[in-house]
């Protein structure tokens, strides 16, 4: 035979077996599929839960009322300001410092001022010395006259001289009193306990009449100084309860009573200030925190969710609700949230009896199959992957397609 001819028979006999090999391949990869299916099956574990995972949904209780924000102010607080132009020598204290009533703050340079005191009390002292001088001659022409021997002129010449020298004296008094009243103005003392909140001011500094030089606070006299829309004003009324949120305190709800209501409206956000004064002890110790809340005007009746059974993905929120034995996810639409329970009203996607994951995860699935436990079971060990029935295909023509080629 030509050799062109068995270079022929050989290509031949090599696509036939190409051919057969093809078909298996094609099976083997939708067993392959079935098998992979069968594996996620296989490794979809039934979530077991506990009684307390599980919420079931009912109606409570949600206080309804006009929506308040604001923030924590103290009542007792104090901007104290320089009375007079002086150089900062000292500043005793700093901020976050304990301070008591008359505790020297801030000192200002009083070396002017002590020369004006001491021009006083000399001042003083010389009135002093004329008034008694000019007192001790009028009563003596006053007994002279009273015998005869002075005339009556000499003796109201000489209470006119007694009366200037008092008026002088009182003068001097008046201008000694100035003096040192402006020498007090040069230490800033506390006005009353508390902290000091805010130190505006360093030594050297040149302080400028009413410059503002140090802050106290009260930190034990904090109170909520809230805004409600104009457009509720109707519902609040004296001692209302509100419960409001403050940041910084992410795990603690307050409670207050409404002491104040302002008669008069803000012109530019037509919202009215509410002053709320704490309930209880516990209250922020920090001043100027953002808090929101609400007033308890009226209480309804509403089913209501808690925030840690939510899902949230972008706009929307779901919940993980169990029917019978499977898990579903579920979008629902949320109303206002009660500050003091930390609830969602539910406006619709749940009914009243349904029972919720409190605490779902990523993990999920939904139509996951469920199995309630009050014991929780160590996780199962993952099940071994099937080995792929393609490969062992392709693993039997190769020894076929090794021959033909040999």
């Amino acid at each position: 035979m030509p050799p062109l001819s068995r270079l022929s028979l050989i290509a031949l006999a090599s696509l036939a077996v190409l051919t057969a090999c093809s078909r298996p391949d094609a099976k083997a990869g939708g067993d392959a599929k079935k098998d992979a299916k069968a594996v996620a099956e296989a490794g979809a574990v039934s979530l077991i839960v506990a009684p307390e995972d599980v919420q079931t949904l009912g109606e409570s209780q949600y206080a309804s009322g006009p929506v308040i924000t604001g923030s924590i102010q103290p009542e007792r607080r104090a901007d104290l300001r320089a009375e007079l132009q002086a150089v900062v020598l000292a500043v005793y204290k700093e901020n976050g410092e304990s301070v008591k009533r008359g505790d020297l703050l801030v000192r200002l340079d009083d070396t002017a001022i002590r020369d004006s005191v001491q021009s006083a009390d000399e001042a003083v002292r010389a009135s002093g010395q004329s008034f008694e001088q000019a007192e001790r001659q009028y009563q003596r022409l006053k007994t002279l006259q009273a015998q005869g021997m002075s005339s009556i002129q000499a003796m109201e010449d000489a209470e006119v001289r007694r009366n200037n020298a008092q008026s002088d004296l009182v003068a001097a008094k008046a201008r000694q009193a100035t003096a040192r009243q402006q020498q007090q103005r040069t230490e800033i003392r506390a006005p009353f306990d508390g902290v000091v909140s805010d130190r505006k001011v360093s030594p050297g500094d040149s302080a400028q009449l009413g410059k503002e030089l140090i802050k106290v606070m009260d930190p034990a006299s904090m109170r909520f100084e809230g805004l409600v829309s104009a457009d509720r004003m109707a519902e609040l009324k004296l001692g209302q309860v509100v419960y409001f949120k403050v940041n910084g305190y992410p795990q603690v709800d307050f409670q207050g009573k409404i002491r104040r209501i302002a008669q008069a409206a803000n012109t530019n956000t037509r919202q009215v200030e509410v002053l709320v004064d704490f309930s209880g002890a516990q209250q922020p110790g920090v001043a100027g925190l953002y808090a929101e809340g609400r007033v308890q005007a009226t209480s309804v009746s509403a089913l209501m969710v808690a925030d840690n059974a939510l899902v949230r993905e972008g706009d929307r929120s779901y919940v993980w609700r169990i029917d019978g034995a499977k898990l579903h996810k579920v979008e629902v639409k949320l109303g206002a949230r009660d500050e003091r329970q930390g609830l969602y009203v539910v406006a619709g996607g749940l009914k009243s009896g349904d029972r919720l994951l409190r605490h779902p995860n990523i993990t999920l699935q939904d139509g996951q199959a469920v199995t309630f436990t009050k014991a929780l079971p160590p996780p199962a060990a993952p099940s071994a992957p099937k080995p792929s029935t393609m490969t062992s295909s392709a693993q039997g023509c190769e020894p076929l397609l090794r021959s033909r080629a040999a």
